[in-house]
């Protein structure tokens, strides 16, 4: 992933908190001469590793051979900026328009898991995070043992070794004081789903005092 400097991730830990907040991942694999994509939540424990499932119908996991390498990319917010929110725009009219993001790499080496206990505790901790927010958070308790026992049958456990973790955090930092701060307003006071957490993004990477 093309990532001049200025446009690092900014710590290792922000990373881990990308996945964790945005766990939908694209699942990139290389079969032959075929590219294999699909989309999945994964799960990223205490030591790095990654763990998702499968349905059983699906071709991709018989096509996995011995320490298979594959990519997953999580998208973090992501918004248009357009060159309007610039106080630059009127001083010289030399900008343009742009898109800020922020996004994470993970590349690992991927094995299947055909282990019932193991996926009972992989189903269990990707459905307690994704839980933790609601006031009455559902476990796999709460459905009928033999309901639960017959879904696991249908699927298969994949588990990634994560090998590198690479971020991209494109936030205007390129942009002067002024123009960083025209962004920041323009993305709060936008309808932009992602303008907020963007914002907020712009302002702290830049350390910026404006609100």
């Amino acid at each position: 992933m093309y990532t001049p400097k200025h446009f690092s991730a900014p710590s290792e830990a922000a990373l881990h908190e990308l996945i964790r907040t945005y766990p939908f991942a694209t699942l990139i694999m290389t079969t032959g001469s075929d590219v294999e994509v699909n989309h999945l939540p994964l799960y990223l424990d205490d030591e790095g590793v990654l763990s998702g499932h499968l349905a059983r119908a699906n071709p991709l996991w018989q096509a996995v051979q011995a320490e298979q390498p594959v990519m997953a990319v999580f998208h973090g917010p992501h918004a248009y900026v357009t060159p309007s929110w610039y106080p630059t725009k009127a001083q010289t009219g030399m900008v343009v328009p742009t898109w800020n993001y922020v996004v994470v790499n993970a590349r690992g080496k991927l094995r299947v898991i055909e282990d019932a206990n193991w996926l009972r505790a992989h189903l269990t901790a990707l459905t307690a995070q994704q839980e933790a927010a609601f006031e009455q958070p559902w476990q796999l308790e709460d459905a009928p043992a033999g309901f639960i026992d017959k879904l696991m049958q249908a699927v298969v456990g994949i588990e990634i070794e994560v090998t590198e973790l690479t971020g991209k955090w494109k936030l205007s930092q390129n942009q002067s004081p002024e123009n960083q701060v025209g962004v920041l307003r323009g993305l709060s006071a936008g309808d932009d789903v992602y303008g907020p957490e963007i914002a907020e993004l712009v302002k702290v990477v830049n350390r910026l005092t404006v609100g």
